[in-house]
This record gives C-alpha cells, structure tokens and sequence, in this order.
C-alpha cells in the first residue's frame, strides 16, 4: 500500500502541481482512513458504500470533527480513489456515491484598512528581515497572491518598470498582478538593501529566510504570527485573510467581480461571489448610517 500512496503523491505534486501543504494534508487524510481500515479490518480495495458511511458516522461522533473538516476528508479520499480506478487497481471509486455533510457557508475574515496600517507599521525596516517582513505584507495586500504563489515568486519574474509580477497559479497557470506604490517602496527598499544581505546562498527568489533560503509557506505564516503578536489586533492572522481583505476592498471601493475574479486567480466567477456577500453586508452598514431618511426619528433618538 504504501507504494501505491507515494505513487498517488508524486501525481498530486508533478501532475496535478498541488503545493506541498495540499498534499500533506492529503496524505494524513489518507492516512487516518487507512488506519481506520486497519482497525476495523477491512481491505482498502473491497471497501463498500455503508463503509464510508460508518467511517463518516466515525468522524462525526467519536473524532468530533466538524462538517466542513469532514467534507475535506472525503473529498481527499474521493479524489484518492478515483486515481485508484483509474490505476486498475480497483474496479470503480465507491467515494463518488457519498455525499459529504452540508457544510455552514462561511464569510470570509478580513482585516480592515486601519487594521492593516497598524500591521505595515511593526516590521522595522532598519533590518534586513524587517525589510523582507514588511514588503511580504505589502504583497500580500498588493496583489492578492496565494501563500504558494508568494514564496515561488522569483526576482526575475518581477518587472519594475510598469509594477507587474509573473504568477505562477494553480495548475502552472500563469498571470499577471499590479503591484502599488507602497509596495513598490517596500520593493525597491529590500532589493537595494536586505535581500543582498540575505542572499549568501545567491538565490533566485525574492522571499528569503535568515540562512539565505526560499522562504517557506510555513515560514510566512510564522512571520505573520509574529507580527499579529506584536500589535493590538485581537485577531487571528493568516495570509488568505489578506488575500481576503485585498478583494473585500476592491469590491468595496467599486471594482467589478470579473475584474476581481481575474486578480485572484479564480478559474470560476463562482470561488469569486462569496465577497459579494461581505461587502453587501457592508454596503448596508453604510447605508442605514448614512442615509438621512433610512432610520426612523426614534432610531436616531436612539443612536445618538
């Protein structure tokens, strides 16, 4: 078996081009099922319907796991059978009769401007991380990018002339990002300064860590958890809530989904909607405090 898992890794990685973090989790998804198996006897090839649903019964009751943890569990494993059926090493994928629990639609967390500003202001940019940390925020914010398309992005891929990055996406789909003025300061700071100072080992990337090496996914989010630390936010930081404020407020300074849905890197409009969401909520805001007649005379009374 275990020859057979590496070999489904290699794909995800060298065909499907899934980063490194993805196919982790994958693997211990995998991985947990299997034992499962193990436990209960049973072989991965002869696994039935009422099987799955056992197992799923198994998450839910005794794992505690939540609906939207459950359904990324299937989901790995659906896709892991699926390469099992194409591989003939099994008849047919039984995953692709279950159905996973309805999972809550979650809006995503964003960071407002002020709470940015606070978070652009920690890294002391007299040093040479300081530097590298505060043109990783800037980025981030700037262009949207994934963490993984982040660490890949080379110094070459960078034209300083018009402010534009080469992005290497999912599926090795290339596009373009703008990057502004804020981080084109940031930019031109690490390059003239930090990044040489970090580069020992002459790299071609532009995100390094203090031994001179590509920085990585973890890495990044280390560093950001160190700079939440530092400042007064009582919030949880990641670099997808980044990557969700920079669409949060485009969306509400104006911009059209399509044009957002292309920044981001989305292949459907549909991974893209979720922000109408959070910005119909805020439009709202705005409007019931706004707008001279939206409140009632009480209301007002009330408020103020």
């Amino acid at each position: 078996m275990n020859n057979i898992l590496i070999k489904y890794l290699d794909y995800l990685e060298f065909q499907k081009n899934y980063s490194k973090y993805t196919i982790n989790n994958y693997e211990e998804d995998i991985k947990e099922f299997l034992a499962y198996l193990t436990r209960e006897n049973l072989d991965f090839k002869d696994v039935e319907y009422d099987d799955i649903r056992f197992y799923l019964m198994y998450l839910k009751e005794q794992k505690k796991d939540i609906n939207s943890t459950i359904d990324r569990k299937l989901s790995s494993l659906r896709s892991f059978y699926k390469f099992l059926a194409n591989e003939k090493i099994i008849k047919s994928n039984v995953f692709s009769l279950v159905n996973g629990p309805k999972k809550q639609k979650k809006l995503p967390r964003y960071f407002e401007y002020n709470e940015l500003e606070e978070l652009f202001n920690i890294p002391n940019t007299i040093t040479p991380l300081g530097q590298r940390d505060l043109l990783l925020l800037e980025m981030l914010y700037a262009t949207g990018t994934r963490v993984g398309e982040l660490v890949n992005i080379k110094v070459a891929d960078i034209n300083q002339s018009n402010r534009t990055i080469l992005i290497l996406g999912k599926g090795n789909k290339e596009r373009y990002v703008n990057y502004g003025a804020y981080c084109e300061e940031a930019l031109d700071n690490y390059l003239e300064d930090g990044y040489h100072r970090l580069n020992s080992k002459n790299s071609p990337y532009l995100f390094l860590n203090n031994n001179g090496g590509q920085l990585t996914e973890r890495g990044v989010r280390y560093i950001l958890d160190q700079i939440i630390e530092k400042s007064t936010l009582n919030k949880k930081i990641s670099p997808h809530m980044i990557r969700h404020s920079f669409a949060t407020h485009l969306l509400n300074e104006g911009c059209d989904l399509t044009t957002v849905q292309k920044l981001l890197g989305h292949e459907s409009i549909k991974a893209t909607q979720i922000y109408t969401h959070v910005t119909s909520d805020r439009l709202k805001e705005v409007y019931y405090n706004t707008f001279p007649r939206a409140k009632s005379s009480t209301e007002k009374k009330n408020t103020n």
